[in-house]
């Protein structure tokens, strides 16, 4: 364990709270979108972030900082019939304004591994962007292409990961 600068542990604590509460808001996001090309990016989009806060918490506490607990609660959402064309815009949004606030950030960093990670969940953000911005243009390829024909999966995702 190396103790970081505060700057640095500061900057990383920061980061990790704003990501944390993107997953939160992507897992409310999930329970929405219940068509099932979408909602299979939106779980893509989930196990990435939760990756990607995997690597804070043990960056933040190898440096000798403590992992903050919780993020702000997305606010509560109500379904209409334009729910998931209203969440793919605040998602095209909301990961914008992250990477305009972090990049110069992340930039700046003196230390080249944190810089490194931060690096590679910004350009992990901008892939999520482009998911979102496709779903807004009608996409449903979002993760790739069937190797059969027949277009979009029929049917739509339980709003609940589990059933007892």
């Amino acid at each position: 364990m190396s103790a970081e600068s505060p700057d640095t542990l500061g900057l990383l604590t920061e980061f990790y709270s704003e990501k944390l509460a993107s997953l939160l808001r992507h897992q409310a996001h999930a329970r929405l979108v219940r068509q099932y090309d979408a909602n299979n990016t939106y779980q893509y989009i989930i196990n990435r972030e939760e990756v990607q806060i995997g690597w804070l918490a043990t960056a933040i506490a190898d440096g000798g900082g403590t992992v903050p607990e919780s993020a702000p609660a997305p606010p509560p959402l109500a379904k209409s019939k334009d729910t998931a064309h209203a969440l793919f815009q605040d998602d095209v949004q909301t990961a914008q304004q992250f990477l305009d606030r972090w990049r110069p950030r992340v930039e700046a960093m003196d230390n080249a591994r944190h810089r490194g990670m931060l690096r590679v969940i910004l350009g992990e953000t901008r892939e999520q962007q482009r998911f979102f911005e496709q779903a807004l243009a009608g996409r449903t390829d979002l993760l790739g292409r069937r190797t059969a024909p027949g277009g979009p999966a029929q049917g739509e995702v339980l709003p609940a990961r589990w059933i007892e």
